[in-house]
């Protein structure tokens, strides 16, 4: 999995280069550097924790739960390509409540709210999380992937797709006007997660989605601005509850 968020990376930073949406940082190389370096190397650290702890308990829970055929996904015969589409829906959902609780409750946004604290959002922004996030939401994945049934290499396909998206969302491009219309009716386009950073709470309180966007429509939480390139980043740091319409 490290391979295409590598390649999708080295892309998204050659484009936010060539053509930057916001530009934050204009001929100053260094600024960005100190920037884009923080981030991955946040990201870095995280990855290495999950490789070294978290991947062998997710894999140890998906095969309990093969041996055992315990399991939403054991207990219905699929074929691989509808249990693989399954798998991307039920897992894509949970990612979706559990983005959207660390919003609504204190503790988590805690933590959470250090992805938002970035006041020049870019690829590099997908990579920036707070340590005790991804110690919380690695832990979930365990009961989730035994509940769901989920073999790890359905798994593994579904985090490079997710990942890859995510990546692309964050990213400080923008794409035109056409393609972000018909894109977004699927997944989470640039134009959508820049609202879902946005300074503003009320604007950060919405577009939970990962990788899918409809979730956003089906539970009521999708919100559109057509003047993107007016919005600030940067939720204040001192912050201390969910936004108010939590």
């Amino acid at each position: 999995m490290t391979v295409p968020i590598i390649v999708v990376l080295a892309l998204m930073l050659a484009w936010e280069s060539w053509r930057p949406f916001f530009g934050f940082f204009g001929k100053d190389l260094k600024a960005k550097a100190v920037h884009d370096g923080w981030n991955l190397a946040i990201g870095a650290f995280n990855g290495f924790l999950i490789a070294l702890v978290f991947a062998s308990l997710w894999a140890a829970a998906a095969s309990w739960s093969y041996e055992t055929g315990f399991g939403l996904l054991r207990w219905i015969e699929l074929p691989w390509v509808l249990r693989l589409a399954a798998v991307f829906l039920l897992f894509d959902v949970y990612m979706y409540w559990w983005h959207r609780i660390n919003h609504e409750i204190p503790f988590l946004w805690r933590f959470h709210i250090f992805h938002h604290t970035d006041e020049q959002m870019d690829v590099t922004t997908a990579t920036r999380f707070h340590t005790g996030e991804i110690v919380l939401s690695s832990l979930l994945r365990i009961p989730v992937i035994v509940v769901l049934g989920v073999p790890i290499s359905d798994l593994v396909i579904y985090e490079a797709v997710m990942f890859a998206v995510v990546q692309f969302h964050h990213a400080d491009i923008r794409i035109p006007d056409v393609w972000e219309q018909r894109l977004s009716k699927v997944i989470v386009t640039p134009n959508l997660h820049k609202v879902h950073h946005s300074a503003w709470l009320p604007e950060t309180d919405s577009n939970y989605g990962s990788l899918f966007s409809f979730w956003d429509q089906v539970f009521g939480s999708k919100r559109v601005r057509h003047d993107v390139e007016n919005i600030r980043f940067g939720v204040d740091p001192a912050e201390p509850t969910p936004p108010p319409s939590a």
